[in-house]
């Protein structure tokens, strides 16, 4: 059969661009089958089974329908048809613009599918740039510079004719041992939200729907394992992990949300109600679409014991409100058909989701009468320099210099170098899990990466010409093979300086060391890379200690023993020169921790987010949770200093503005880059309440010897919490303000009364603190 370019004869007042997206999207509705409707609530993946083991349990549903079966009347959504298997631009294009043409031939109103992609760490996708992973955007504390990297996939993705991102992650991490902790913007829901919604704002900008993941909870199962239950109390759940979805849906009007595969408190969210309806549109407003994780809906029958079979499971969720089937059509088709004939299922239900994803079509052009397949034909380089030149900045703003006590770094005089460990000499080292190289390439070994990303080995030869480098592996990122330790020590010993590169490899459900289904029992280097430091560092004349890894590890008598220590979140195809550039000097770092480092090997969970009870309790415990390194810690190669915090009035209402000022001072010789942080301590409240808690910051960068005022506007919404009554409120009393340079530091500080009766506030209140930086 010949496709023609011309859409099918079918047309009305849908096809008017001129009209408001949801008049257009009911008319069409209106106009339609009761099987044209559940058509639009499905997807396909074509080619899957040769994409490798890229989703869970994948396996289970290989028998899926034909492509032209998937296809008849119409269809909701492509899945990932860049993103699993290798395909250059061009081929890739083609492949989907051929798709699509299937896809409007079989419909009579011509209707395309929205084709989505992952996008985590830039467009999935073969020769696309890799960027650092989210917990390296994190450590920026930059959300400009997390939206120039959105927009720039979101630009990629569009000109191909791709329409939507399966991403943020905006899930708090709550235990550094669950896989997913690199794909996270870390453990405090303010960088949290602010970045997230950067990211949000970024891609949209770019001309591609954003999806927040995972709603909701998904980060605090119980032992840190993937998909396991929540255990979450209401008041856990809405002050920390519920505040970047509500900051991304009402300030960012993002456009889709996928539901988290967990349950909270018995209820799995792909069948809460009350989570998917009454909060996420009820209250907040949201007007998307709700697309649920892969094969989440069939999971509510096959794994959660909620739904006796598929029908009853596609009946919940379509109720809860989950308007769309990813990534295949298993639930949303012959099982709704069937419910609606017996009216087991309101046919308002079916409409209802039917009317969200034709308005999100008309929103994006999907139905404007000269939409075509063949119209994304503009040359595109998927890692083009101006990707690049993004992806380096980010790594080089990410790297965190922990510890530099013995004053090694920045290396000068380097002549005698061993590059000892199982990520100097392994790219795949530098990425996250949803990379393709990570993600796609291991199922297809002969293929090259597609781009150029040096290694940490590579990286440190071209950064320092004159020395002579000899490399040892000692181990490998996993298992229990010592063989090479012995001679790992040897090239420590004979060596002026030993460089120590160790962390993850990631990969998928058990494929490597951090990364989705690779979750941990304890915070241990993974394999015995905890034998190779200890060897090396024993032997070695001055050793820097450098960690690349998906999540933080105890590495605090590492630390210790070390000359110094520089840590590092998958940072990406440049995240090597960055490594390579801190060591030398040539980039003063200015990362921030988004994760605190743990000072023990036991790894303890929990986050720096903790009431009294929570920290370290002489008498009371023998276990010490203090972290080796706290959140926001980061050193520099100049020093910083904070002083004169500053209120211009001791008291306020419950509902008004404090304005803190405080000075940030370059005390050293160097120019570098402070990061000045806000904390509030709010000591006597109806529940209990962190010791200290973010909210806000800044990068201010500084001259040797200049100092610069920071003022921080703080609206009396920041210090609302979830009360007893569980309803969100400003309460009367003393509040006192730190600014800092991490929650450890005892910074300077100012104290706030607040005055007047408890003020209740919803999704309306302020959710950002602006920061002004003045001379």
């Amino acid at each position: 059969m010949t496709i023609s370019d011309e859409r099918p004869t079918t047309t009305g007042p849908w096809n008017d661009p001129a009209l408001p997206a949801a008049d257009r999207a009911r008319a069409l509705l209106d106009a339609m089958t009761e099987g044209e409707k559940i058509a639009q609530l499905g997807s396909t993946w074509p080619g899957h089974e040769g994409g490798g083991d890229v989703a869970p349990m994948q396996d289970t549903f290989e028998g899926a329908e034909s492509f032209d079966e998937a296809i008849l009347d119409g269809l909701g959504h492509l899945t990932r048809v860049f993103g699993t298997a290798p395909l250059d631009t061009e081929a890739g294009r083609e492949r989907l613009a051929a798709l699509q043409e299937r896809v409007v031939a079989a419909n009579r109103f011509g209707i395309p599918a929205i084709a989505h992609e992952e996008c985590l760490t830039g467009f999935t996708t073969w020769q696309a740039t890799v960027y650092p992973t989210p917990l390296a955007w994190a450590a920026t504390f930059d959300p400009g510079l997390v939206h120039r990297m959105a927009a720039a996939i979101g630009s990629d993705m569009a000109a191909v004719g791709v329409h939507q991102g399966l991403s943020p992650v905006v899930d708090v991490v709550r235990d550094y041992r669950w896989g997913r902790v690199e794909e996270t913007l870390g453990e405090d829901p303010y960088v949290v939200s602010e970045l997230g919604l950067a990211y949000v704002q970024g891609l949209q900008a770019g001309g591609v729907v954003a999806t927040l993941k995972h709603f909701a909870g998904y980060s605090a199962s119980r032992a840190a394992r993937n998909h396991a239950p929540a255990a979450l109390g209401p008041r856990e759940l809405a002050d920390v992990v519920l505040v970047p979805f509500e900051k991304a849906v009402v300030k960012g009007r993002v456009g889709s949300v996928m539901n988290a595969y967990n349950d909270i408190d018995g209820v799995p969210c792909g069948a809460d109600e009350v989570l998917l309806t009454q909060l996420l549109r009820d209250t907040w407003g949201f007007e998307g679409t709700v697309v649920s994780d892969y094969w989440a809906i069939a999971f509510l029958a096959s794994l959660h014991h909620v739904a006796a079979d598929i029908p009853e499971a596609a009946r919940a969720a379509l109720r809860a409100g989950i308007d769309v089937e990813l990534p295949h059509t298993t639930a949303y088709g012959e099982a709704l058909r069937a419910q609606l004939k017996d009216g087991s299922l309101p046919a308002g239900l079916l409409d209802r989701a039917v009317l969200r994803v034709l308005t999100q079509k008309a929103e994006l052009g999907l139905l404007d009468r000269d939409w075509t397949p063949r119209r994304y034909t503009a040359p595109v380089d998927f890692d083009a320099p101006g990707n690049r030149s993004i992806a380096r900045a980010l790594a080089e703003e990410s790297v965190v210099l922990l510890d530099n006590a013995s004053g090694l770094l920045p290396l000068t005089g380097v002549r005698s170098v061993a590059v000892i460990g199982p990520a100097a000499d392994d790219a795949h080292c530098l990425f996250g899990c949803y990379s393709f190289p990570n993600h796609v390439l291991p199922s297809h070994p002969d293929l090259p990466m597609g781009i150029e990303a040096a290694t940490v080995l590579d990286a440190f030869r071209e950064e320092f010409p004159g020395a002579t480098v000899r490399h040892e592996r000692g181990c490998q990122v996993s298992g229990d093979d010592r063989s090479g330790v012995a001679a790992a020590v040897a090239a420590a010993t004979e060596a002026d300086l030993t460089v120590l590169v160790v962390g993850d490899r990631s990969g998928l459900f058990g494929h490597g060391t951090s990364g989705e289904g690779c979750d941990v029992g304890d915070l241990t280097l993974p394999g015995v890379q905890d034998e190779l430091v200890e060897a090396v560092l024993d032997a070695a004349n001055r050793t820097v200690l450098v960690v690349v890894s998906g999540r933080p590890y105890a590495i605090g008598r590492h630390a210790g023993a070390a000359d110094a220590t520089v840590q590092a979140f998958f940072p990406g195809e440049e995240g090597a020169a960055a490594i390579a550039g801190v060591l030398s000097g040539r980039i003063n770092p200015s990362g921030r921790l988004p994760v605190q480092i743990p000072g023990d090997t036991a790894g303890q969970p929990g986050t720096y987010l903790a009431p009294p009870l929570a920290l370290k309790s002489d008498g009371v415990s023998n276990i010490d949770p203090t972290p080796a390194f706290p959140f926001g810690h980061g050193l520099s190669y100049t020093t910083f200093g904070t002083s004169d915090a500053y209120v211009e009035e001791a008291a306020v209402g419950v509902d008004a503005v404090i304005t803190v000022r405080a000075r940030v001072s370059n005390t050293g010789d160097r120019a570098g880059t402070a990061v000045p942080q806000l904390y509030l301590t709010d000591p006597v409240a109806s529940v209990t309440r962190p010791v200290r808690q973010l909210i806000g910051f800044t990068r201010v960068d500084l001259a040797p010897g200049e100092s610069r005022v920071v003022e921080f506007e703080v609206h009396t919404d920041m210090t609302s919490f979830t009360g007893r009554d569980l309803r969100r409120r400003v309460e009367p009393g003393d509040i006192t303000l730190t600014v800092a340079q991490s929650a450890g530091d005892p910074g300077t500080s100012a104290r706030v009364r607040l005055e007047g009766e408890p003020r209740t506030v919803d999704h309306t209140r302020t959710m950002t603190t602006a920061v002004t930086v003045r001379r």
